[in-house]
């Protein structure tokens, strides 16, 4: 195979971050087709990659009803509309790289991969986390047998307040039934990499969270249902600051805030004054957390601790991995991992900067993805199967949650069954 043919399957943020491969590598990819509702982020996309007016489609099943016209199709449509449109592709024989969560429901994950494995197509999910220096350097350390047999490891996903207020408040994320619980739809890839960074398989977990304080009765005295009303309260979450006067976030809020890229402050105060990125944080009827804890046993009594949370200043990640003879510690803001070796009593630095979205894994995915259909040895790909049982972390991990930390066991076939 030498240039990949690809039709992307939803031009929001997701699709776009994964199409700028082709900005770089135009010998690699080349985007001939798109199916995207939103006229003016289909056009954008349209003239961004040179496709023909023909083939800018408004729905996934536009592209289906045609024969095979491409190599592979991107899905990066919202979280619970993977399914039909992965389902179709694997039938018409197209290779799928898919957003993740592959779907909310566990069914349709073990559905899809079956259907890939039977139709010999190759689907590959987006934990973009494996893709990072962040994550693929500290993988590297532990298989060298620096820090001996992993015995333990700490992860915390900082959310952020404001990203927790934009994505899971006030945004597509944030109503379970309309997307994903939040474990799945934040940290899906997360309880991927942690998995992978382990290598054995989780026996059991347990897990506790709740919405704590993004609820109505933590409304501020006066607080109107939205910040444009002439909201007088003073609150961190006004949109008119966020979006409008400081312009927090940089312009990803802004753009998703708008529907499009690079809009104008009259775009964005047109759409936080009608749209939902202009509502009281606290009167939104969201339900999604915004803090979980999971504990995990794995194989060989490897315990993993994951903690995700809102309430951090800033978007991040850091990860403690600690074995028999010395232990990992890396921050995703800062450029360095640090490796301490108890028989020297030393420690060294790792080279973890990246450049691109997601830490690097935006592009690192992408680059994986050619690679691994061109046929080459591609071992840490997080291709449907593997994906789908580390999905069941994340099912697992919400069911706990509901029933007060119960504890979930694995089976051999990943499934989980309450205690």
């Amino acid at each position: 195979m030498s240039q990949l043919k690809v039709i992307v399957i939803g031009a929001g943020q997701r699709g776009n971050a994964y199409a700028a491969y082709a900005l770089d590598h135009p010998e690699d990819i080349r985007f001939v087709g798109v199916a995207e509702p939103h006229e003016r982020r289909r056009n954008l996309f349209a003239e961004k990659y040179g496709i023909n007016e023909a083939d800018c489609l408004h729905t996934w099943e536009d592209v289906f009803i045609r024969d095979k016209w491409a190599d592979a199709v991107f899905i990066c449509n919202h979280d619970r509309h993977h399914y039909k449109p992965t389902m179709a592709a694997i039938a018409k024989g197209y290779n799928i790289l898919l957003e993740k969560p592959a779907s909310p429901d566990p069914e349709e994950c073990v559905e899809m991969a079956e259907a890939a494995e039977k139709a010999g197509v190759k689907v590959v999910v987006c934990h973009v986390m494996r893709y990072t220096p962040f994550a693929t350097r500290i993988k590297e350390v532990i298989d060298s047998g620096e820090i001996g047999e992993v015995m333990s490891i700490v992860h915390n996903e900082n959310v952020g307040d404001i990203h927790q207020s934009h994505s899971f408040v006030r945004g597509n994320w944030s109503v379970t039934q309309e997307s994903a619980p939040m474990i799945l739809a934040k940290s899906c890839h997360d309880l991927d990499m942690l998995q992978w960074l382990v290598g054995k398989k989780c026996k059991s977990l347990s897990s506790y969270g709740a919405l704590s304080y993004f609820k109505a009765e933590n409304s501020p005295v006066g607080a109107l249902s939205r910040c444009t009303n002439g909201c007088p309260a003073d609150c961190p979450y006004d949109s008119r600051k966020l979006y409008l006067d400081n312009k927090r976030g940089s312009n990803w809020f802004r753009s998703v805030a708008a529907g499009y890229d690079n809009p104008s402050d009259e775009d964005v105060e047109d759409a936080i004054r009608t749209g939902p990125y202009g509502r009281c944080v606290f009167q939104c009827g969201n339900d999604v957390v915004d803090h979980q804890v999971v504990s995990m046993l794995f194989e060989n009594d490897v315990t993993v601790l994951f903690s995700m949370t809102a309430f951090t200043p800033d978007t991040s990640r850091s990860i403690k991995v600690m074995g028999t003879k010395g232990q990992i510690k890396a921050h995703t803001s800062e450029k360095n991992a640090k490796v301490y070796r108890f028989i020297s009593r030393t420690e060294r630095e790792i080279d973890l900067s990246s450049t691109g979205g997601h830490g690097g894994g935006d592009t690192g995915i992408v680059a994986s993805f050619i690679s691994y259909l061109q046929g080459n040895a591609e071992p840490n790909i997080s291709e449907i199967r593997i994906s789908a049982e580390n999905h069941m972390l994340a099912f697992a991990a919400e069911a706990s949650r509901l029933k007060g930390g119960a504890l979930a066991t694995f089976g051999d076939d990943s499934s989980f069954t309450l205690a």
